[in-house]
């Protein structure tokens, strides 16, 4: 029997993402990606994403100064002197595949590593996409993601998609 109790849920704040917040969404997703993938995506995948930090804060700050169907979600971790750091996003929009029988797709969830296991990735998924029908693309072999995503009432399909950053799978959820 173990001993150790759950960590506790950090400070954290969710909030919809504004062209302001580019810079650090960027920092922050080109870590939560070391985090999520190294070992399960080639190294030159994870370094090549790092070659051009500018050109991918613009690239986001198009993104959050265009128009969105759903908003950009931000977890925020709220430190003791009051400092603010971006700890995971979320976003879903409409469904990009043809083939499925529901209108939303999760299109991103993560989530700092130190911060699994807190609550901030379901306060996430929540609010990108509450109780709704929705799927999503998981990479094969990231089992703690897909573990997650069947607590959350995801099943895999059996559809998968070769890209360049490996072998995705999908999951589907269907509505409450």
């Amino acid at each position: 029997m173990s001993t150790s109790s759950p960590r506790p849920a950090p400070a954290v704040r969710l909030r919809q993402a504004t062209p302001e917040d580019a810079e650090a969404l960027t920092h922050l997703h080109l870590d939560v990606w070391d985090d999520a993938y190294t070992g399960l995506v080639e190294q030159r995948v994870l370094d090549e994403r790092r070659t051009d930090v500018p050109a991918r804060v613009e690239r986001w700050r198009g993104i959050l100064a265009g128009p969105r169907e759903e908003p950009l979600w931000l977890a925020v971790e709220v430190g003791p002197g009051g400092d603010e750091e971006l700890v995971g996003f979320a976003s879903a929009g409409p469904a990009r595949d043809g083939d499925v029988d529901t209108a939303t797709e999760l299109w991103s969830l993560y989530v700092r590593a130190r911060l699994w296991g807190t609550g901030v990735g379901y306060a996430l998924l929540q609010a990108a996409i509450g109780d709704r029908a929705a799927y999503l693309w998981v990479l094969a072999g990231n089992d703690r993601a897909i573990g997650f995503y069947e607590r959350q009432g995801f099943r895999l399909d059996g559809t998968v998609d070769e890209l360049d950053d490996g072998r995705h799978l999908r999951m589907l959820r269907a509505g409450t």
